[in-house]
C-alpha cells in the first residue's frame, strides 16, 4: 500500500496487538540523518500506532556494518523514545538458521539474533534507497541484523563473505531464513547512490510504502524504475516452496 507521507498514521495490523514483543529494524549502520537513515520522526509515529493497541516490548536494533557500538549513532540520529529498548545487535546471542529453500541461492544458513527469534512481530523500517540497478528497501534492510563477526574477511569490516556470494543472492535466501511481517518504505525522498551508501542523488516523492516486505519492495521498484534482481530470485523460491 502507498500513502501519503503527510498523512500517514501507523495502524497496527491487528495480529501485533497479541504480540508480547516487537521488534523493529530501521536502517540505521550510519550517523547521517534522512534519506540515509530511517527518520526518529518515522520511528516515533510506528512506537505510537504499536501503544495505542498494545503494551509489548518495543525493541528498536540494528548494528554498524563497521562493527563498532551503534549507541553512538543512535544519539546522533536522535533516537528517544519512550518505553523503548534501544540494542545494538552485536551483543546479541547468535543462532543459525536453516534456509528452507532446498536449491538456495547463495547459503544454506544464516547467522541471526535471538532477539529477533524471541520477538513476536518484526518490521523492517527503511528509506526508499536504490543502488545502481536494485532497490535496498525493506529486504536489503535485514542485512543490519547479519553479525558482522561471523562474515568479515580478515580485518575487512562489513559483510564481505556475504558480498563475495552475490548479494542478490544472498537477499533472496535472507528473505526466507528471517521472514519478516511488515515492511515500512520511507520514501518521502528517493536516494540513489552507486558504491557509497552515504553519498549519492536525492528525489521528492512524498510517499510512505506498508505492507509485506517482498510486496512493497516490488511497488519501490517499478516506482524506482529499477529491475531489483533478488525480488526475481525470491518469486522463483517461492515456487519452488510451493512445489
Amino acid at each position: 500500500m502507498i500513502v501519503e507521507a503527510s498523512k500517514f498514521v501507523f495502524t497496527p495490523p491487528a495480529r501485533l496487538a497479541w504480540a508480547r514483543r516487537v521488534l523493529i529494524k530501521p536502517c540505521a549502520g550510519y550517523p547521517l540523518s534522512y534519506p540515509v537513515s530511517t527518520s526518529p520522526e518515522l520511528l516515533n509515529t510506528i512506537v505510537k500506532g504499536i501503544r495505542k493497541v498494545s503494551d509489548a516490548d518495543i525493541l528498536i536494533a540494528d548494528g554498524a556494518p563497521d562493527g563498532k557500538s551503534i549507541y553512538p549513532t543512535y544519539q546522533a540520529l536522535g533516537y528517544s523514545f519512550p518505553r523503548v529498548l534501544l540494542l545494538d545487535v552485536k551483543d546479541s546471542i547468535f543462532v543459525e538458521m536453516e534456509n528452507p529453500l532446498v536449491k538456495f541461492f547463495a547459503t544454506p544458513t544464516f547467522w541471526a539474533p535471538n532477539l529477533a527469534l524471541r520477538s513476536d512481530f518484526l518490521i523492517s523500517v527503511t528509506p526508499f534507497k536504490v543502488c545502481g540497478n536494485s532497490g535496498r528497501f525493506a529486504i536489503a534492510n535485514l542485512l543490519g541484523l547479519m553479525p558482522v563477526s561471523k562474515y568479515k574477511k580478515g580485518r575487512e569490516v562489513n559483510w564481505e563473505s556475504l558480498y563475495a556470494l552475490g548479494i542478490e543472492n544472498v537477499l533472496a535466501d535472507l528473505y526466507f531464513t528471517l521472514p519478516f511481517d511488515l515492511g515500512i518504505i520511507e520514501a518521502r525522498q528517493k536516494f540513489f547512490y552507486t558504491d557509497d551508501p552515504t553519498q549519492g542523488r536525492v528525489e521528492e516523492c512524498g510517499k510512505i510504502l506498508i505492507g509485506e516486505p517482498y510486496e512493497i519492495d516490488r511497488e519501490a521498484s517499478e516506482l524506482a524504475g529499477v529491475d531489483t534482481e533478488h525480488l526475481r530470485l525470491i518469486k522463483e523460491g517461492g515456487s519452488q516452496l510451493e512445489d
